[in-house]
């Protein structure tokens, strides 16, 4: 009994701490749902959809928890894990790798990758505390500009990676050749009461929001959360500052570059070039809609974000199109959608999201 009233107090003291914006998109969805079901569309495949955009998604959000939490504010500067993952995966097909093995090498690449990249860009954090939002930025522009030179260059010569004539990477790699399209997707999916339940996928997401959470509670993470809270009170206590902030960062890189494998397998194709230049904005929208601030974030906030988010993207474009009696307007509904809830987001760092 005493464990159950205490579970009941934690979760009336989750949701006390939300601010408003969960609470606003949630209920929105709600309603979009409710004119769906109204407008007979099928409300159920909607919820199953959202359900697996959150789960592809999951792990780059999840990659905002550590930097976050570190004080060097949500990740900009995904693209950084985006790059190094999108390397491992060419990389992989280019020795010859298919199936399930083409993702195990893929992500088993991409986190040493994500190592190498994030401690770099940790060092960098370092050297630029008081702006690293803006700096993450405009990194994230800058090592999508290198890879452009560098998906030119490679010397890779397998013929589903490079163009029929000419030199370099082609923009869009299709990954059914490889047989490595929608295997987690399909690895124990289930039907229930007509949702589609894409468990492989979900399946991993909970994994690494599972080791996530963990971490956050060993020594190191503690460590982390104590240095991201207060630096001075932090190093007054004997932290080493820095060296908890590159840790972050590391395992910030190290998730986005495996995250980028999951998202590709799941939509069956891995995109280059200009491709990771955007993908940053969505990511750190989803997870302070889920009610997280620039300077504390848990791993419930990324559940709870990249579900609302995702799921608004999801309905509300083909419901407009309903309504409108046809007329296509998926691609500009989605765009507003994204851009509004970005842009709330975004409004919400100054001040913590007070």
């Amino acid at each position: 009994m005493e464990e159950t009233a205490k579970s009941g107090t934690d979760i009336k003291g989750l949701i006390k701490s939300l601010p408003p914006a969960p609470f606003i998109i949630g209920g929105f969805w709600v309603l979009v749902l409710i004119v769906a079901a109204i407008l007979n569309m099928p409300w159920v495949w909607l919820i199953s959809d959202s359900l697996q955009r959150a789960a592809i998604w999951g792990m780059l959000v999840l990659a905002m928890v550590p930097s976050i939490q570190s004080g060097t504010g949500p990740n900009f500067a995904l693209p950084v894990g985006l790059c190094g993952g999108m390397l491992a995966m060419v990389t992989a097909i280019q020795l010859g790798f298919t199936g399930m093995g083409l993702l195990v090498m893929a992500a088993g690449m991409a986190a040493i990758l994500g190592i190498i990249m994030g401690y770099l860009y940790g060092v960098l954090m370092n050297a630029v505390k008081g702006s690293e939002m803006a700096i993450a930025t405009y990194t994230g522009f800058s090592i999508t500009a290198v890879f452009f030179i560098i998906w030119l260059a490679v010397p890779f010569d397998n013929p589903f990676l490079g163009w029929f004539i000419g030199e370099g990477l082609r923009n869009t790699i299709a990954l059914g050749p490889m047989a490595a399209n929608q295997v987690l997707d399909n690895f124990l999916m289930f039907e229930v009461i007509g949702l589609t339940i894409r468990t492989g996928t979900i399946l991993v997401f909970a994994v690494f929001c599972t080791l996530v959470w963990l971490f956050f509670r060993s020594k190191t993470g503690i460590a982390i959360s104590a240095v991201g809270a207060n630096p001075m009170f932090a190093r007054a206590a004997g932290l080493n500052v820095d060296r908890s902030r590159i840790i972050a960062n590391i395992i910030s890189t190290s998730l986005a570059a495996v995250g980028v494998v999951v998202y590709a397998q799941s939509f069956g194709f891995l995109q280059l070039y200009d491709f990771p230049m955007w993908m940053a904005f969505p990511a750190v929208a989803a997870v302070l809609v889920g009610g997280a601030t620039a300077q504390r974030a848990k791993v419930i906030h990324v559940v709870i974000g990249v579900i609302l988010f995702q799921g608004l993207l999801t309905t509300v474009p083909p419901v407009f199109t309903e309504i409108l009696a046809g007329a296509d307007m998926t691609d500009a509904a989605r765009m507003v959608i994204q851009n509004a809830i970005i842009l709330y987001a975004l409004t919400k760092i100054r001040g913590g999201g007070k």
